[in-house]
């Protein structure tokens, strides 16, 4: 079965670079968890579901521009194992990955909110980091650590946490099309600007 998923992704990833053009730039959204693997909930609302949503909002907001194509690790309600999706992300040698996750916390309404950003220990996935902080405001930069996209991907990678599940401001502003649309458009800018 891993050598079938293996497959498809080097089909996957040959079929798409023989479509980009060589000066076209790729940068990679990997939208956490999908399929069986829901992430936080609250609600019947599944983090699963309102990072993918955002995904799409980015590669959407993406179709205007030249400049770099964006790919998505999933775009539908699939579970990627966590080594395919580092598999894939080597595979297409990409400018930066940008890994969408929501944070929860053990309290039934938390008192934390906003955004934190993960890092690798390279100066590149701090730069990023960096920027995404400015146009996320607030959000924190929480570091490195050692989560497996952030270690074993070659790129440039941050893993965002885009609020608390389990916080109702968070949670409404997410889930929201405009919350979802603005969210886009921020990675978009950074993007632009990287």
């Amino acid at each position: 079965m891993k050598g079938i998923k293996l497959l498809a992704i080097s089909v996957f990833s040959a079929a798409f670079l023989s479509f980009t053009p060589e000066n076209k730039k790729i940068i990679i959204i990997d939208a956490g968890h999908g399929g069986n693997d829901m992430g936080a909930n609250r609600d019947g609302i599944y983090e699963k579901d309102v990072v993918l949503n955002i995904a799409k909002e980015i590669r959407e907001f993406n179709n205007v521009q030249d400049k770099y194509e964006v790919i998505l690790t999933r775009d539908n309600d699939t579970y990627l194992q966590l080594a395919d999706r580092s598999t894939l992300i080597n595979k297409l040698n990409p400018e930066i990955v940008v890994s969408l996750h929501m944070n929860s916390s053990p309290h039934q309404e938390s008192v934390r909110f906003g955004k934190e950003v993960y890092t690798q220990s390279t100066e590149a996935s701090k730069k990023l980091a960096q920027q995404i902080s400015q146009k996320l405001n607030p959000c924190e930069i929480s570091g490195e650590k050692n989560l497996h996209i952030l270690r074993e991907s070659k790129a440039p990678t941050v893993l965002v946490e885009l609020g608390f599940m389990n916080n109702t401001e968070d949670r409404e502003y997410l889930t929201s099309k405009k919350g979802q649309k603005e969210i886009a458009q921020k990675f978009i800018e950074v993007f632009n600007e990287y």
